[in-house]
């Protein structure tokens, strides 16, 4: 339950605190006071959207702390499941700086707002005049049947199933249209692959035979420049290895004299050997260059169909254009090979298919099997509040497979005698949605183990015995919720085991929501003035205390 409630810097509030009973709370004051104010920030610990606009200072931050005791609830599961740590004393804390930057905070502990909405829906319920219009919503109607009969884990199953189904038709649909694709493309795919596997290409083929073809166009220049390299170095008339014999000579002679030369006689000796052999290696080169035009042409072709595939695949390297091909086999082998996987994608979606309508089914027949006693539950309840010939039917047609199953629920109402029941937003008026969502909270109550329920207001259309009736539903709520309601009427305030008063203080240069609680005399008071306006008499005063003291 909310022991505790801080709000700081919103809207009107400047500062508000209020630690509400663990029973019935009731909260009043004159329109516009800031109730809803206080809900909006309620709101906020909900996951709600936040505004810098609603700073009541904008050069302060605005805080807002629900501090919850959920001893005896077991919350612990949908904590470790958003792995945070479970206290008995949780505190749920938003807040909005200067800058209009949201933070939220669970047990001090940074949290995501979709973490936050998850954690915060399971300890706060807020229901207002909003809600009434939603019971018109067929989507609404059939969470009330499953909450009654309480199909949370096989809603859950069944949603499971339903996606694994969605996952497996939407792989299956994938295949198809990759498959109808594919095939339009096969026979020219197959084309290329087969071109280029007949080419035979292999890596560095193009740039050995380029080199190759440079040597074969250019032998002629090339073997003349070799011969006259090889003279220059080994000539009988005079060659440059005929003056290094003569340099070791001299050198020899020197070192005779200074032994330290005969170092440079070695490296002279060196020169001689090396010259020789590249002399040797020149001579073996040109002897091997040869004439051979049929080479060429055979070189020129090769290079011509590897320049043609390059430019036909915009490729760059004969190692990209081998890649195209590996490319084009895979695609070729995976249309020969379609028949089976689609085969078994379509079994795959068969599978998921049936265990998702299994799943549904289950659920389906928990959902039929509760509609009598929810009818019987709701009508024996609006008869308490001033509806005794109402008459409600709940359908549940079946329909194509959705994220809530294959049912779709609508209750059909008529608050009159001889009235055919017909769907609620056509024929509810705004007093009977109030008694009928009324109703429906009051035997949902038990079933949704929340540890806060808050009525903003639900209490709208309604008056006099009525009121006072939905008052005592409220009370009796209290006894295994902590019931906050907001409300006009006082039938409903004079229920309560706790009563606040907000009100706005116009003492300072600017205006302020506060809020207090009241007891004694004052809620006395507050309730006559409900009754009677502001001057209420004595009488009125008198009943007062006496609604109080029998509730």
């Amino acid at each position: 339950m909310l022991s505790n409630l801080l709000i700081k810097n919103y809207a009107l509030i400047k500062q508000l605190e209020m630690s509400p009973d663990p029973g019935l709370n009731i909260i009043t004051g004159e329109t516009g006071a800031g109730k809803s104010i206080m809900l909006g920030a309620i709101g906020l610990l909900l996951g709600n959207r936040a505004d810098v606009k609603s700073l009541y200072d904008t050069r302060e931050k605005c805080i807002i702390e629900g501090s919850f005791n959920l001893a005896g609830y077991d919350m612990a599961p949908n904590f470790e499941e958003e792995n945070l740590d479970f206290s008995e004393e949780c505190i749920v804390r938003r807040e909005i700086s200067v800058a209009g930057k949201s933070r939220a905070f669970i047990n001090d502990t940074p949290v995501n707002l979709e973490t936050l909405r998850r954690i915060s829906s399971q300890l706060l319920d807020i229901h207002s005049q909003h809600d009434s219009v939603m019971l018109g919503n067929n989507e609404f109607q059939l969470q009330v049947v499953d909450s009654f009969a309480v199909n949370g884990e096989l809603l859950q199953a069944y949603q499971t199933n339903f996606q694994v189904y969605k996952n497996a038709v939407r792989a299956l649909e994938k295949l198809q249209k990759n498959a109808a694709q594919l095939r339009r493309e096969f026979d020219f795919d197959q084309f290329l692959y087969q071109e280029l596997n007949a080419a035979n290409l292999r890596p560095g083929e193009q740039e050995s035979l380029e080199q190759e073809l440079t040597i074969l166009e250019n032998a002629v220049e090339i073997r003349e420049r070799l011969q006259l390299a090889h003279a220059y170095i080994d000539n009988p008339e005079g060659s440059i290895l005929e003056f290094l014999k003569n340099t070791i000579n001299s050198l020899g002679q020197a070192s005779k004299l200074v032994p330290a030369y005969d170092i440079l006689r070695q490296r002279a000796q060196s020169c001689l050997i090396e010259l020789r052999d590249l002399a040797d290696e020149i001579d073996n080169i040109n002897s091997t260059l040869e004439l051979d035009h049929s080479r060429t042409e055979v070189v020129r072709e090769r290079l011509d169909v590897i320049y043609l595939l390059l430019k036909k695949h915009q490729s760059g390297t004969v190692e990209e254009l081998l890649e195209i091909e590996q490319e084009l086999e895979g695609k070729l082998n995976k249309v020969l090979n379609l028949d089976e996987e689609l085969l078994k994608a379509q079994k795959e979606a068969g599978r998921t298919e049936e265990a998702m309508r299994k799943s549904a089914k289950k659920l389906s027949v928990k959902r039929h099997q509760v509609t009598k006693a929810i009818e019987s539950l709701i009508l024996e309840k609006l008869s308490e509040l001033g509806i005794p010939n109402a008459s409600l039917s709940i359908q549940i047609t079946e329909t194509a497979p959705s994220q809530n199953g294959i049912d779709s629920v609508a209750f059909l109402f008529s608050g009159n005698k001889g009235i055919l029941p017909q769907e609620l937003k056509q024929v509810a008026s705004g007093g009977e949605f109030s008694r009928l969502m009324m109703v429906i909270k009051y035997i949902l109550a038990d079933k949704r183990k929340l540890p806060t329920i808050i009525f903003d207001e639900i209490d709208t259309g309604v008056s006099g015995e009525i009121a006072k009736k939905m008052g005592k539903m409220m009370h009796n709520m209290s006894f295994s919720h902590q019931i906050i309601a907001i409300t006009h009427l006082h039938q409903i305030a004079s229920s309560g085991n706790a009563h606040y008063f907000v009100y706005k203080d116009h003492s300072s240069e600017k205006t302020v929501s506060k809020i207090k609680k009241l007891a004694g005399d004052e809620r006395v008071m507050e309730i006559a003035q409900m009754i009677g306006g502001h001057n209420p008499s004595e009488s009125v005063i008198h009943n007062a205390r006496e609604m109080i003291l029998n509730n």
